[in-house]
């Protein structure tokens, strides 16, 4: 009896202790579950606001119904397997307006050719339609069997083809060099290689598009740095001029950053000399 009365309260800590951690863990897993379940909701949160707040800057619209339509192409499908046409709906939601002669494509000139139209009216990029505002510097992407949408995780620009975010641009992308119309300026990056990427979007989708005689011209602008590799007689860019139509002319131009830069600073300059 002694012996026994010594043992059944070590015992008794002992199963204390196992149930104690027992429930600690629980705990540690429901509240892994709540802070992972509220980080998942403000990653919706956190980009829907940011495509409301822009789509209110343009007018006519339905921003609430827009976005309902925009998480249709999405929400649920593996963020691989998302092709151009799942945008379709959306894109059919805000049809692209043409802008004859102020239509700006760019190619490894993103910054300078935004700067450049904020501070201008003279000509238009795919990122001034409500379409690329909306959607402009932003990553989002749906998992299989989730409603919800997600801002972390999702496949990088070349991880996949299909990926939620690149099938979005060159849809969207498609969309803006079919309203292309009459003289087109495209801004190149003249100091790389091969200015004329044929992976990039404007070489793959855009110019594609250009078709004779819904687009009279195509202007080049090729910028230039101190450090310049390469000028409009580059062997890529030969080889945008076979991607033309017949009938459609084209002319290329080589501008210093800081010619473009000082034009956008001086709003009296008529945009014809720029380049």
């Amino acid at each position: 009896m002694e012996h026994s009365e010594y043992r059944l309260p070590e015992k008794r800590r002992r199963r204390r202790c196992i149930i104690l951690s027992v429930v600690s863990l629980l705990l540690l897993l429901i509240i892994v579950a709540v802070v992972l379940g509220l980080s998942l909701r403000q990653n919706t949160y956190k980009l829907k606001p940011t495509f409301i707040a822009r789509c209110q800057e343009f007018k006519g619209y339905d921003c609430e119904k827009m976005w309902d339509v925009f998480e249709q192409a999405y929400v649920g499908r593996d963020p691989c397997d998302v092709p151009m046409e799942a945008y379709d709906p959306f894109i059919a939601a805000a049809p692209l307006k043409p802008a004859c002669n102020r239509m700006m494509f760019w190619s490894k000139t993103k910054d300078l050719v935004h700067d450049f139209t904020e501070k201008r009216d003279c000509y238009v990029t795919v990122e001034d339609s409500l379409l690329g505002s909306v959607l402009d510097g932003l990553t989002w992407c749906g998992k299989e069997g989730s409603r919800e949408t997600f801002t972390t995780g999702c496949p990088g620009w070349t991880d996949c083809v299909n990926n939620t975010v690149r099938s979005f641009w060159n849809r969207v992308s498609t969309a803006f060099a079919d309203a292309a119309c009459g003289d087109v300026t495209a801004m190149l990056n003249g100091s790389i290689v091969t200015p004329f990427h044929p992976a990039s979007i404007f070489a793959s989708i855009e110019v594609k598009r250009f078709n004779y005689p819904r687009v009279k011209s195509l202007n080049v602008v090729l910028v230039t740095q101190n450090k310049t590799v390469t000028n409009c007689t580059n062997a890529s860019l030969k080889d945008l001029q076979k991607e033309l139509d017949q009938g459609t002319t084209y002319n290329c131009e080589e501008v210093t950053e800081t010619q473009i830069q000082d034009c956008s600073s001086h709003p009296e300059k008529p945009c014809g000399a720029c380049w």
